[in-house]
């Protein structure tokens, strides 16, 4: 039964338990009260259709976010031909500096959900993503702007990159436990596809909309409406959870535990993984094979790098899907092991010199993050679970107070991840300039995944650290 009030929202402690009857309330400013999607009648009754309406827009705001957060890995390949003299260094760190700011904006944005509410603040985090696609416009259009400014502007993109902490914390409170790894991978993979997209479309649109030339501002400016159908649409048909309520104590508790910490760990070689090759990975074929890098679109040539993202984009719903049948544990382990081979085969195919093979490769190892990104963020809410005394973490619900606390942990986890997008770039950069290649940077990586494969295996997948329980 739905019914309208005025009220104030009521404060929920007791867990949202299968059975426990659901009175849902509206309020002014689009509020819910008592949602409980762990009540399977109300569910299928109503819940899963206000979930998915709200899925659908967070998607579609989280996608632009992407879209902005990653402008720089395709643009940077176009400034020398726009005029503009920068050395490789230089390069790397336009590549690098939105994942570092996006990285660290996702810590206050995990928080401000609860403050604000879900939708109010789709409304307001996808308004901000006006302020880096105008600079950039503006900037990319005269090749005498300092690099210190282009700098600036690039850091204003990290913007796109906080959408994803407060997306994914607003959406896990929308569905019940045993659905939470299908739709925060969905979410997170149409936040993802905007990656590839952006690697797709910019060099095109700089193109196309030039005359055939060559109009650098033209990747800013084509965001903007879509910016404003984000806005709007959040506006129009999103819903704000009175369950999504501040809580400090929660918080608190989510940063004082010690597997929030080492699923963030986790997270840097999954997620890490993914968007620092993403941003990385068209700077690399235009070094390596710039002569089969391209595929021909009208008059614009178009970097294969787009499938990289796409791919791993593709994955990730899977790897929750994966995760919810088998246990987020196993498919990590799994994803770690399949990276590991992919990145050696990516070292293999180097002196080869055969860009087909380089490709595959690195395919291999994009579909391998996409699942793994998918199964580790599974596993948070199932670990919070276990951790509170849930008899089956894996697929019962738990109390709101470890609702709160999962919810933290999803975003500041997401937060230490996307560090791995600063960090890939400036240990492939630092390769390349010590060592004359990025073979050294991707034995680095290697030895990454091994340790995090081991401490996966020896937390979350022996039953004597579980209690038996599927993780």
């Amino acid at each position: 039964m739905t019914t309208v009030t005025t009220g104030t929202a009521p404060e929920l402690h007791s867990p949202p338990t299968a059975d426990a009857p659901v009175a849902l309330t509206r309020r002014p400013g689009r509020w819910i009260d008592g949602w409980n999607p762990e009540n399977a009648e109300f569910w299928n009754a109503e819940g899963k259709r206000i979930a998915s309406r709200n899925l659908g827009w967070s998607i579609f705001a989280e996608f632009l976010g992407f879209v902005v957060w990653q402008l720089w890995s395709i643009v940077v390949v176009f400034l020398p031909a726009a005029g503009f003299d920068l050395d490789t260094g230089q390069i790397f760190w336009l590549i690098s500096i939105p994942s570092l700011v996006g990285a660290t904006l996702r810590i206050p944005y995990t928080f401000m959900v609860p403050k604000f509410g879900g939708r109010n603040w789709t409304m307001v985090s996808a308004a901000l993503l006006l302020i880096p696609t105008t600079a950039l416009a503006i900037c990319v259009g005269n090749p005498e702007t300092p690099f210190g400014v282009l700098l600036l502007v690039a850091a204003l993109a990290g913007f796109g990159g906080g959408n994803f902490a407060s997306s994914m914390a607003n959406i896990t409170f929308f569905y019940p436990q045993r659905e939470k790894g299908w739709a925060l991978g969905l979410n997170a993979a149409g936040g993802n596809l905007g990656v590839s997209v952006a690697q797709f479309v910019v060099p095109i649109a700089v193109v196309v909309f030039a005359g055939a030339t060559l109009n650098l501002p033209v990747a800013g400016w084509i965001w903007i409406p879509l910016i404003l159908v984000a806005i709007w649409g959040a506006y129009r048909h999103m819903d704000n959870l009175s369950t999504a309520k501040a809580d400090i104590a929660a918080s608190l508790a989510a940063v004082k535990e010690p597997h929030m910490w080492l699923l963030a760990f986790l997270y840097i070689g999954t997620f890490g993984s993914f968007i620092g090759f993403a941003s990385v990975f068209p700077k690399l074929i235009a070094d390596q094979f710039p002569e089969f890098s391209t595929i021909q679109v009208g008059a614009a040539s178009v970097s294969l790098a787009f499938l990289g993202a796409l791919v791993g984009s593709l994955a990730r719903p899977f790897g929750g899907r994966l995760a919810d049948r088998f246990g987020g544990a196993r498919m990590t382990v799994a994803a770690f092991a399949t990276m590991g081979v992919g990145t050696v085969l990516v070292i293999l195919t180097l002196p080869l010199q055969s860009f087909m093979l380089f490709l595959l490769a690195f395919l291999v190892l994009f579909i391998a993050t996409g699942v793994g990104n998918g199964a580790t963020y599974r596993m948070i809410p199932t670990v919070f679970a276990l951790r509170s005394g849930a008899v089956d973490a894996h697929s019962s619900g738990s109390s709101v107070s470890v609702q709160r606390q999962t919810a933290a942990a999803l975003g500041l986890i997401s937060a230490v991840g996307a560090y791995g997008g600063f960090l890939i770039p400036q240990a492939l950069g630092l390769a390349k300039a010590t060592y004359g290649g990025y073979e050294a940077g991707f034995w680095v990586f290697i030895a990454g995944y091994a340790l995090m494969l081991g401490l996966t295996a020896a937390f979350y997948l022996r039953p004597a650290a579980t209690g038996g329980q599927r993780v």
